[in-house]
């Protein structure tokens, strides 16, 4: 059986908290004591594991990673474990260690959250937009315990976040098309009230205003987010009087049904059409026609929120709501 470090507080004659103020070199424990805690641990060939060691810092050098992991996820949201991928990397990097929870099925997740910040379970959280609300929220303010939300929250708050730049990422499409001097183009997008869609459509349109190419309400349609509807709308757009020139799908999925009605009806890209959607995952590799991609490294974006929860932890009073992580644009 392993030794623990109750063994060695027993054989040393000390409290457990002892031993673990002696692993971290307290300066408040007399030498005399650090060395009986030091010949007990000799004695008993105990290694101290990570979590002992943080014991008496008050730390638990761990972070949770608050999601929803229902059957399915990885394909309604694969940029999710992009991002979680980079948390864990850059939080090992610094000595941290990250506990998946998920939330998802809870029917009442804030009082898993509460149980969490009255355990003292982590250091701090990281949440995905999908799973915050407001009164998570409220609960992990009023608590002034560290964490970062993964996308910026639809509700007023003083929630730290880190999020994408969807607004830039429409500029990025446009900018590409106003280079390529195409007109006329269309943008399928998502439903009206969805907030990504929204601001991809709205960056998209200023740079377009920007340079004088105006986008006429027909070449705008807004959909479900189907692939069947992103189909329909290329076989409504090009049959118009004047097709577009270009068609930006505002999503992997839309782009999926696009593609196969430009298939169906031999559009060649980019020679007869420019052809474009967002986020290189999950379906874009591997749709013919291919699209070109306005993309944003959420992986960057995971590491960068790795540091940011860390400095949250260092800097409890810390406000950050960051957009970071630039597009690009990317030919396959």
């Amino acid at each position: 059986m392993a030794v623990t470090i109750k063994d060695v507080a027993k054989h040393a004659g000390v409290s457990v908290s002892t031993v673990s103020k002696v692993l971290n070199d307290w300066k408040t424990i007399s030498q005399e004591t650090k060395d009986r805690v030091h010949a007990s641990i000799l004695a008993l060939n105990y290694t101290p594991n990570a979590r002992a060691v943080s014991f008496a810092r008050g730390t638990t050098r761990n972070i949770i990673y608050l999601t929803a992991l229902a059957e399915g996820e990885a394909y309604r949201n694969p940029h999710m474990f992009d991002i979680m991928c980079g948390v864990f990397t850059n939080l090992a990097r610094q000595g941290y260690t990250m506990t998946m929870m998920d939330i998802s099925d809870d029917e009442h997740p804030r009082e898993t959250v509460a149980e969490i910040i009255a355990r003292k379970s982590a250091d701090g959280v990281v949440i995905h937009g999908s799973v915050i609300n407001q009164e998570i929220a409220n609960l992990i303010i009023d608590h002034e315990f560290p964490h970062i939300v993964i996308g910026h929250p639809e509700f007023d708050n003083r929630l730290c976040w880190v999020d994408t730049n969807h607004l830039l990422a429409g500029q990025y499409a446009a900018d590409y098309l106003v280079n390529h001097d195409v007109s006329p183009v269309s943008f399928i997008g998502g439903r009206r009230n969805e907030l990504i869609s929204k601001e991809r459509e709205r960056g998209f349109r200023a740079v377009l205003l920007k340079h004088h190419k105006k986008i006429s309400p027909e070449y705008v349609i807004h959909t479900n987010s189907t692939w069947q509807e992103g189909y329909d709308a290329v076989r409504q757009l090009l049959a118009m009087q004047e097709p577009p020139k270009a068609i930006v799908c505002e999503n992997n999925t839309i782009a999926v049904g696009a593609a196969r009605a430009l298939a169906e009806l031999g559009i060649r890209v980019p020679e007869d059409l420019f052809f474009l959607t967002f986020d290189i995952y999950p379906y874009t590799s591997i749709l013919d026609p291919q699209p070109t991609v306005v993309d944003i490294n959420v992986y960057d974006m995971g590491l960068q929120a790795a540091d940011m929860i860390v400095r949250k932890i260092e800097n409890p009073s810390l406000m950050i709501q960051s957009y970071t992580t630039l597009p690009r644009v990317i030919t396959l």
